[in-house]
């Protein structure tokens, strides 16, 4: 059900809701560096895993996993 309003009264607004900014990751050229020596990691794991591997991958996926892309994204 609406009020009507009569002349001479104002509408009452409900009051601007402010959301708050988004969250920013504030990288750097050595982020984005470390990043990709990770993925490169990551994909050289899986490529050596694929070979047969049973040493060199695990170690090259944990790297990439674990370390380097973690890093990459704690790092400023």
């Amino acid at each position: 059900m609406k009020r009507k309003i009569e002349k001479g009264q104002k509408a009452k607004v409900a009051p601007a809701v402010k959301t708050p900014p988004a969250p920013e990751l504030k990288l750097k050229r050595k982020n984005y560096v470390l990043l990709g020596v990770g993925l490169v990691t990551i994909v050289a794991g899986f490529i050596t895993l694929a070979q047969g591997s049973i040493t060199l991958a695990p170690i090259l996926l944990v790297l990439g996993y674990c370390v380097l892309v973690p890093l990459a994204l704690l790092l400023k």
